[in-house]
């Protein structure tokens, strides 16, 4: 995988492609940019960074963020109602459609330049793009969209598409963009504006197939005959993502524009991440040795001690000794200073409760998050030092090669999804073969590849044949992609996530409400939209635009509620 080179560079060539125009010629001949970049002779070397690291950075900040808040990878003890509490209001897709008009333009030179290797990128691209903006939000502008340009009502006031003819535009897509990648010539391709493989045109073959695996299972129940047949001629080919080194990632590598999202800019920022509570538990009763990469253990270990006088000790000890200041607290930065150092602090089991775990996730949904497990300081600005937050790689920017990138789709997902099929009794080879490779694959992934053996043999993760096992352990898998985990079960229901108390419903959310661009300059086409969502006894007064609302993939469902 390529690391990112110079993306603010290549953005800031790019902004001169996209001069405003307007109706009359002086004002069109004033907005020319003689410095900039004509869109009718831009290479398409040029174009595609300025798609590959946007759509990666925006998938991967979904995932860690309010998605991994949604299927409780993570919970937040600050600025937490959108991460914990599934809070989602009107939303933009802005960013998306942006990129998808660099990614026309791209498609369009690769066509006149007669360069197919750019279209194919193109077209994979179009499609994972297009896949986010419908998983999301539901129906959605894709015949017409991006041809503003054009003029004409129809352009500039694009329908929304209904989601069964957007996941077909999708899976014809990507048919077409792996068919030309199997003979495409990339001798005009500089290799490092391929950000994700460096020109290498089979492993974007396997990229737009493992695709094809992700949206054909996405629409199988309703469309199961056609993802029956997709699934098995991708499985076929054997041209799909086979192992962790062919993960589609984007590195992170501390550049200006190419920073981890949580990375450690003051006190208040990083210690709001929380472990959650769902996660942790799984993890611990499987033994998993990821646990360790993702997550820190508590600053601060709960000791039971019924021999003690009170209630709970006013003070930590380090190493069984009481700490010389009897210091309730210290502050992040102490707290990694001195990280080699065990801390407790006793507690009588009869006159209180403590989670005593090394690890100690944060319940979803709480109404107080910050007061949690006996916090002494609850509040922003101090770690929470009885609860797991981020292991400390997440505080950093990101260096090439390190576990910090943005993972589109990965190895583990794609024999997970062979596994599913298995046991759909499609013919794509032993259900169990497929998932003990996920679970290899995932913790090769985290540096943990090691430990497999003891791993796979342990209770609840030693194959069992059944969908929810599966399902659960691409869920921890999924870690960073959290985005897919959420749409694994909108369509399946599991894990069985359990919100909590200060959720606005009692069940997880399903989709993003349409944004206010939409809502105020495309009305009629947006109200059309909404009025096609499914109203379920969970939409609450916001009615059809809700986030417990259901679009066409989940009508007729009976998923995941």
């Amino acid at each position: 995988m390529k690391n990112i080179l110079d993306i603010k560079k290549t953005m800031i060539a790019l902004l001169a492609l996209f001069v405003i125009s307007a109706c009359d010629d002086t004002l069109s001949e004033i907005n020319v940019n003689p410095n900039g970049i004509d869109p009718s002779t831009a290479n398409p070397n040029l174009l595609m960074p300025a798609v590959l690291a946007p759509a990666a950075q925006d998938y991967l900040q979904l995932g860690f963020e309010n998605m991994a808040g949604a299927v409780q990878h993570t919970q937040k003890d600050g600025w937490y109602s959108a991460h914990n509490h599934y809070a989602w209001s009107a939303s933009d897709w802005n960013g998306w459609y942006g990129m998808l008009r660099t990614n026309d333009l791209m498609e369009e030179r690769a066509i006149e330049l007669e360069y197919p290797f750019f279209e194919g990128v193109a077209l994979t691209m179009k499609s994972f793009i297009y896949g986010n903006v419908t998983d999301i939000w539901g129906d959605a502008p894709y015949t017409n969209a991006v041809k503003g340009d054009e003029g004409g009502e129809a352009n500039e006031y694009p329908i929304f598409d209904s989601q069964e003819v957007i996941y077909n535009g999708i899976l014809a897509d990507l048919k077409t963009a792996a068919a030309i990648f199997e003979n495409a010539e990339t001798d005009v391709v500089n290799s490092s504006a391929d950000l994700y493989f460096g020109g290498d045109a089979e492993m974007w073959q396997r990229f737009a197939n493992s695709l094809l695996l992700r949206y054909y299972m996405r629409v199988s129940a309703k469309m199961p005959d056609m993802a029956r047949q997709g699934i098995e001629e991708v499985y076929n080919s054997g041209m799909y993502l086979q192992s962790a080194d062919q993960d589609v990632t984007l590195d992170y590598t501390g550049g200006s524009d190419d920073v981890w999202p949580s990375i450690y800019t003051d006190v208040d920022a990083f210690t709001r991440w929380q472990a959650c509570e769902t996660l942790v538990d799984q993890m611990v009763s499987t033994d998993d040795p990821r646990i360790s990469v993702w997550f820190d253990p508590v600053a601060v270990q709960w000791v039971a001690d019924p021999d003690l006088s009170v209630a709970v000790d006013s003070v930590i000890r380090a190493d069984g000794e009481f700490v010389a200041d009897g210091s309730v607290t210290y502050t992040y930065l102490e707290f990694m200073d001195m990280r080699d150092t065990k801390f407790t602090r006793h507690f009588d089991p009869d006159e209180v409760t403590y989670d005593t775990g090394l690890y100690v996730g944060l319940p979803p949904g709480l109404v107080l998050p910050e007061s949690y497990n006996g916090n002494p300081d609850p509040g922003q600005g101090i770690r929470n030092q009885h609860v797991s937050q981020l292991a400390p790689i997440y505080a950093t920017a990101g260096s090439p090669g390190d576990i910090l990138k943005a993972r589109i789709i990965s190895a583990a997902e794609v024999s997970f999804i062979l596994a599913e099929a298995a046991l759909k009794g499609w013919n794509v080879g032993s259900a169990e073969e497929h998932y003990n490779n996920a679970i290899q694959q995932s913790l090769n992934t985290w540096g943990k590849g090691d430990e497999y053996d003891a791993f796979i043999a342990q209770p609840g993760v030693a194959f069992d044949g059944t969908l929810e096992q599966l399902i659960t352990q691409k869920w921890v898998a999924s870690w960073t992609a959290a985005t897919e985990a959420w749409n694994d079960y909108r369509r399946t229901g599991f894990p069985a996530l359990e919100v909590g108390p200060a959720s606005d419903q009692p069940v997880v959310a399903l989709r993003y409400p349409y944004g206010n661009d939409e809502l105020n300059n495309n009305t009629s086409n947006v109200n059309s939209a909404i009025d096609r969502l499914e109203v379920t006894q969970y939409s609450g007064s916001v009615g059809a635009d809700s986030p417990w609302s259901k679009m066409w993939l989940l009508q007729g469902t009976n998923a995941p509620w």
